[in-house]
């Protein structure tokens, strides 16, 4: 069982459910990788095993067809969901020794779905800027090269994946914290579309900009991983029911796309000129399969602006008793955002929320001319894990913390589904990733597609690797 993390996680589950091996087996596999491997990336601070080994026993008292969907496969889950039992920090001093009695909703409907919580992945204070350091469990680091960033908000699961701590993982992604990760680690991560995925109400009870998602080492584990992740649940009022879609089957369809649009930038961002290049090189492989191949965009030019104020406006509608309460607690980008919250005008609001509307509607648009539209996830190669975020690319320099993000919130914003795939590597052998985006629902497709690319690229077995410790 010593190799077992180096298989897909739909090899495991077939194994799983001929009971060629149990998940006991397969916790005691991921337990020894993490003694081998975690020190040197701090991808999973807490483990849960006891919690996990009990689980299984019980999950396998039952028949296999009464296991569900997953039949005992191991999932860690983002220190930004609790599970009943479990320490829980959200990345924060203030939760420092918090132990959750009840689990996040998302947990559960995982685990009646046969999922098996052995470890909480880390991420940034709140999942607040896309480079995953804390105060509670330090940094974790890039397992390419460990002198760079692993991304967020998601880096924990993401790096988990890469150096086969996990065969699945999941996450959660405003601003983009499920691709970036994916994106700088080599990985995949998927944002649904809002409602896809049931989630607690914690304060707004119809958001749309924070939603959870899949993360994996390839696209058809990620497909297994979100069929487990999917239906609707009475307590969160915009989850979506399920209309027997199998997403998994879906990744294995072969459904091609008949005419893809490429962009650079989106027209709202500076990019690296090299992550620009990989990624546009990545793309035109779409022709070889007679695809047509453009170059365009849809007109997204209120983006920054617009994710600026809503963002601000969910950090102040979850966050306001904290600043009152633990002001000294945190962190500086996260007391800006609450502030500029709270500082937000009727007609600023009405602005954002008109201006989300028109994107929405130019994007509809767009999507009845193409089936996708392809871009780079992220705009910069991993940068050094000291640097707090990105202030610079292609001689721009950014006001803010999250400025950087706008590819991804953009595509946030007009409530779209959207994937990243590994695309190449720099000259520097760090990851590029690809982001796929498809019209609003249209997940099966985005799936078959990413599928098709990932297959012609050949990137997914390069994971997993060991952590390579490097500086400079």
């Amino acid at each position: 069982m010593s190799e077992l993390y180096r298989s897909t996680a739909n090899d495991v589950l077939s194994r799983l459910k001929s009971g060629d091996i149990s998940p006991l087996d397969c916790l005691d596999a991921l337990e020894a990788r993490i003694a081998a491997v975690d020190s040197k990336v701090n991808a999973l601070p807490t483990l849960c095993f006891d919690r996990a080994r009990a689980h299984a026993r019980e999950l396998m008292k039952k028949p296999m067809s009464e296991r569900g969907g997953l039949a005992g496969l191991p999932v860690p889950i983002k220190d930004l969901n609790d599970v009943a039992g479990v320490r829980s920090t959200q990345g924060s001093p203030i939760f420092t020794n918090r132990v959750p009695t009840m689990s996040d909703i998302m947990v559960t409907h995982l685990e009646k779905n046969g999922a098996i919580v052995y470890a909480m992945s880390n991420t940034p204070e709140f999942g607040a800027g896309a480079n995953t350091f804390n105060e509670v469990f330090g940094r974790t680091l890039n397992p390419w090269n460990t002198s760079r960033s692993a991304a967020g908000s998601s880096g924990g699961a993401a790096v988990a994946l890469a150096t086969g701590t996990a065969w699945v993982a999941q996450g959660s992604d405003l601003g983009g914290s499920l691709r970036n990760p994916a994106s700088f680690c080599g990985v995949v991560g998927m944002r649904p579309s809002p409602g896809r995925v049931a989630a607690s109400v914690h304060n707004k009870v119809d958001s749309t900009l924070g939603v959870e998602g899949p993360m994996a080492r390839n696209v058809e584990d990620l497909a297994l991983l979100f069929d487990a992740m999917i239906g609707e649940e009475p307590s969160d009022p915009i989850s979506l029911p399920s209309d027997g879609t199998s997403y998994l089957k879906a990744a294995r369809s072969g459904w091609k796309p008949k005419r893809v649009a490429i962009s650079r930038d989106l027209g709202i961002t500076p990019v690296d000129p090299e992550v620009a290049d990989i990624v546009m090189k990545a793309a035109q492989n779409f022709e070889q399969e007679g695809i047509m191949v453009e170059e365009a965009h849809p007109d997204l030019h209120e983006a920054l602006e617009c994710a600026q104020t809503l963002r601000a406006l969910s950090y102040a509608v979850g966050m306001r008793s904290l600043l009152e309460n633990h002001r000294a607690q945190l962190k500086p980008e996260v007391i800006w955002n609450i502030e500029k919250g709270l500082a937000l005008t009727g007609a600023e609001i009405s602005r954002a929320e008109a201006q989300r509307g028109a994107m929405f509607q130019r994007t509809l648009k767009f999507f009845e001319t193409y089936d996708l539209l392809l871009c780079p996830t992220t705009i910069v190669p991993p940068f050094p894990v000291e640097q707090r975020y990105v202030t610079e690319c292609n001689g721009t320099k950014f006001e803010t913390y999250v400025d950087w993000l706008a590819i991804v919130s953009a595509i946030t914003n007009v409530c779209c589904p959207a994937i990243s795939i590994p695309a190449g590597f720099t000259k520097e052998n760090l990851p590029v990733g690809i982001q796929i985006i498809a019209g609003p629902r249209a997940e099966a497709r985005l799936l078959a597609s990413a599928k098709l690319l990932e297959t012609m690229l050949g990137l997914a077995a390069l994971v997993p690797i060991d952590p390579r410790q490097m500086s400079g």
